[in-house]
Parts: structure tokens; sequence; C-alpha cells
């Protein structure tokens, strides 16, 4: 169990790094958010096609197979939680994963494709670009982080009814929790980014505790 605790903290400490590398990426190096125009972006892919797919592939395909392994990990130290609570945290979780890793892939598969059609027709490129992104926004929670939300409040909710982890550490994740489910609310979108950040923090905080304490140390 120890192996698959510190195996657990170190894939939450990767989740926090790739939710750090996608922000810096996203904002700074790609200005993701100013570029609304379907043809400038089809043009950024052309230009920055490799960051783009390193981006798919860090923040999306290889994060959702680590946060299966993190919520495997998770299992097993709140597995004497009310059962249903954490079962459906982890079912959510690997279904999280799951759609993170569709998300990525399903980007990453149009890059090529949407590059060589550019050459030819760029319009009609950044009109399958469109429909591509659309796709791949909607399996990446891009509406919304329901799934991310769940899955930390379920976690966070199961740890304080046996102690797993450090109640303040519940209290941010449960927070973090409805964070997430309230960003799907339309118009309230924007709390996504908030969301991000402070999950940041408890993928940062759970996984120096997973690396440093058992579950009897930390209750």
């Amino acid at each position: 169990m120890n192996n698959l605790q510190k195996i657990g903290g170190i894939a939450a400490l990767y989740l926090a790094a790739a939710y750090l590398v996608g922000i810096v990426l996203f904002l700074f190096v790609l200005d993701y958010p100013n570029i609304v125009d379907p043809a400038q972006k089809v043009a950024l892919l052309v230009n920055k096609q490799i960051v783009i797919y390193s981006t798919n592939l860090i923040l999306y395909v290889i994060f959702g197979v680590v946060l299966i392994v993190l919520a495997l990990a998770l299992y097993e130290r709140l597995k004497a939680s009310p059962p249903a609570i954490i079962q459906a945290a982890t079912a959510i979780g690997i279904i999280w994963a799951g759609s993170l890793v569709a998300s990525g892939m399903v980007s990453n598969a149009g890059i090529a494709p949407v590059v060589a059609l550019y050459s030819k027709d760029p319009a009609q490129a950044a009109l399958t670009w469109l429909g591509i992104e659309s796709v791949a926004s909607g399996l990446g929670n891009g509406n919304g982080e329901i799934l991310g939300g769940l899955f930390t409040l379920l976690v966070s909710w199961a740890a304080l009814r046996i102690g797993g982890l450090p109640k303040f550490l519940n209290y941010l994740g449960v927070l973090v929790g409805l964070v997430g489910i309230v960003s799907t609310i339309p118009g309230l979108s924007d709390l996504v980014g908030i969301f991000g950040i402070s999950q940041l923090v408890w993928f940062v905080w759970l996984g120096i505790v997973m690396l440093r304490r058992s579950p009897s140390a930390a209750a």
C-alpha cells in the first residue's frame, strides 16, 4: 500500500505540474484565449502545431492516464469510508480521465489533416478545425468542470468521514469541487479558471501528503 500511496503522490504532483505547464503555454506562449476568429486559430495551429500537439499530450492524454493512477491510489487510501462515496469518486475520476484522453487524442488526430488542408483551402481548414475543436472541448469539459468538480468533492467528502487526509486539505477540496460544479451553470463558465488554479494547489498539497504520510498519520 505504501508504494501505491507514493505513486499516487507522484501522480498528484504531475497533475499539478501539467496544469502549470498548460497555463503557461495557453496564456503566454499561444495567447489562446484572445484568439477567437477561426481563421486566426487555424493559422496559429499551422505555425505552432508542435507546441499545440505537445500541450494536448501533456495536459490531456498523459494527464488522463496519470489521473487514473491517482484515483486508484485514493480509493486504496480511503476505502474504509462509506463505500458509496469513494466508489462513486473513483468511477467519476476514471470517467473524467477517459474524457480527457479522448479530448487530447481527437484534437491531435485533427492537426495533420487540417494543416494539409490549409495549404489548399484556408477557409475550409478553419471550418474543419472549428468542428474538431468543438468536439475536443466538449470531451475535455470545456463547458464546465462537472467531472473534475465531482471527483474532488467526493474524494474530500470521503476523507472527511474517516480522516484519511488532513482536515483543511479536505475543506479546500470541497470548495474546489463546488467551484467546478458551479462552473457548468450558463454564464459562470469563467469559474473554470478559478477551479483550475485552486485544484492545482489541491493537487500539490495532496501529493505532498501522500508522499510523506500514511493514512493513519494524516488522520
